[in-house]
């Protein structure tokens, strides 16, 4: 062992012994976090972030030197970085690492980790993962969603509490469709609210009926909500980020730890409560103890049969995929654009910026 480098940790993690390297390395600088605290709070929220994994293939969101000052995620565009997402397994997983294979719009496969025990997401903490991506399916069938993800992203100008504001509307567009979602804070500014769906619809239509729930959201509160692809377009509103349905686009889990100073981590929430609480709310500090007094309000979204209108696994989508077709009777609405990473797409309109259109009406 080197001069003044302290001996790794083992952590018992429901019998499996998951050793934790480095277990002073401070993983948020400003609040004192070590490597050590992280892997405990993922251990504390247990049920809460496994439920959240269980059987789904996993992108992870590496952070091995920690979340420090001008620490940057690398991109597709830009490769250096201090952190960046583990699509693959890593080489020398432990043998009760689970993968599940996955293909990408490219083509591509992969195997991703797919977690089904606690010990897994241990380890994947000690790798410097804080945040989970997993995927809307699972690994039993990687080709049919099983959540629908609703994301409220607020744009400049807007923030949490604009985000607030348009979730009870999106609940009752629900309720009227005859569905019902979970939110949770993002660990950021924005909202998420998760609807448990039948495993039957594919992705494209699972992004299809996202898009008619946007449109409709639109329609209602003009002045609040866009469903606009390009910034430029969107002015200070809240935007439905209906590509985070898209194929191989994932939204940070429940539970999940976010890369910002105060090391936050994204909450489910009880619907009274989400005009009342803010992000800084819930941070690897606090959610330990609210965990242990509420428990995982996520847990609906994870059982086997989950709740439906008719009693069976997930909801129906056939409803928004009945008000897509009436949008696009009634209103000429088409596609809209996909990632700009994605081959073109069937029946996508024009993937360019409408400022630097040339054949857009002036």
């Amino acid at each position: 062992m080197a001069a003044g480098k302290t001996p790794a940790v083992e952590l018992e993690v429901r019998g499996r012994t998951v050793k934790v390297s480095s277990p002073d390395r401070l993983y948020f600088p400003e609040r004192g976090l070590t490597k050590l605290d992280v892997v405990q709070y993922f251990v504390s929220v247990g049920d809460g972030i496994l439920g959240a994994l269980r059987d789904r293939p996993t992108t992870l969101e590496r952070w091995p030197k920690g979340v420090f000052e001008g620490a940057k995620l690398a991109t597709r565009m830009d490769s250096s970085g201090d952190a960046f997402y583990q699509k693959r397994v890593p080489q020398g997983a432990p043998d009760y690492v689970e993968t599940s294979r996955i293909a990408f719009p490219s083509g591509r496969t992969a195997d991703e980790v797919c977690p089904t025990e606690l010990a897994v997401v241990a380890w994947a903490a000690n790798l410097g993962t804080i945040t989970f991506h997993p995927w809307p399916v699972r690994s039993a069938d990687v080709e049919s969603p099983d959540q629908m993800r609703i994301d409220l992203d607020p744009q400049p100008g807007t923030d949490y509490d604009d985000a607030a504001r348009v979730a009870p509307e999106v609940r009752a567009l629900l309720h009227e469709l005859g569905m019902e979602g979970w939110p949770k804070t993002s660990g950021g500014r924005g909202l998420h609210i998760f609807v448990p769906i039948q495993p039957r619809w594919t992705f494209t239509q699972a992004r299809r009926a996202t898009i008619a729930l946007g449109r409709e959201l639109e329609r209602r509160l003009p002045e609040q909500v866009t469903i606009k692809w390009w910034k430029e377009e969107r002015g200070v509103k809240i935007f439905v980020d209906y590509n985070q349905m898209a194929r191989d686009r994932t939204i940070a889990s429940a539970y999940s730890i976010r890369a910002n100073p105060r090391a936050t981590v994204s909450a489910p929430l009880r619907w009274e409560e989400v005009a009342d609480v803010a992000p800084n709310d819930f941070d690897i500090t606090t959610m330990p103890a609210r965990f242990a007094e509420v428990g995982d309000l996520f847990s609906p979204l994870n059982a086997d049969g989950a709740p439906s209108a008719d009693g069976g696994q997930g909801y129906s989508i056939q409803p928004l995929l009945d008000l897509a077709d009436k949008d696009e009777r009634d209103h000429g609405t088409q596609d809209l654009p996909y990632p700009p990473e994605y081959p073109k797409m069937p029946g996508e309109p024009k993937r360019v910026q409408p400022s630097r259109d040339r054949d857009r009406p002036r």
